[in-house]
């Protein structure tokens, strides 16, 4: 245990270090580790909400987290950064429904994962979805989301710049939370 880890030892802080380094398997096992974690996070705040709005805002989580994890400052501990914008989800989805919600940091520090068996349909329908969207579109989510690759190799692969890649990162989830919201998946 270091100063750099936070003193806990902490796994997910040292494979995402590992997963901005480049090593993808380190960044699938980080997100998956973190996956039940954020689904305990949410239910436990979600008072009345249906599990289908808990996953909506665990994969807007997991989403947020992959798009700025270059934002993560690597010499501190991961599982505040993911908490507070597990925090942060939480509150925007809340909103979106009318409700004022306040939520300290604080309660999430203990929050235990849930138990829940892998969706092995998850992966099909956001393929599913995915090839419905402009090629362009879908390739980009592919090559971030499907292949896990990062924001350089893709930009490199699909001919853009940085700023484009996000640009047109940030419209191709629009169109596809479009197609998610009209297809009821």
């Amino acid at each position: 245990m270091t100063a750099k880890d936070g003193g806990q030892g902490d796994e997910w802080s040292v494979l995402m270090r590992a997963a901005i380094a480049g090593d993808q398997l380190a960044y699938r096992r980080v997100l998956t580790a973190m996956t039940p974690v954020l689904r305990g996070i949410v239910r436990a705040k979600a008072g009345a909400m249906d599990s289908s709005w808990c996953e909506d805002v665990v994969q807007e989580t997991l989403l947020a987290i992959h798009v700025k994890r270059a934002t993560w400052d690597t010499a501190m501990p991961l599982r505040p950064w993911v908490y507070a914008i597990a925090r942060h989800k939480l509150i925007d989805a809340y909103r979106r429904r009318g409700r004022a919600v306040h939520l300290p940091v604080d309660d999430f520090a203990e929050v235990l994962p849930a138990d829940q068996a892998p969706d092995g349909f998850e992966m099909r329908d956001a393929t599913s979805l995915i090839d419905r969207l402009q090629e362009r579109d879908a390739a980009l989510l592919r090559c971030l989301a499907i292949e896990a690759r990062g924001q350089d190799e893709c930009g490199h692969r699909l001919g853009m710049t940085p700023g484009t890649l996000r640009v047109a990162l940030h419209r191709a989830l629009q169109r596809l939370a479009k197609l998610r919201q009209e297809s009821g998946i």
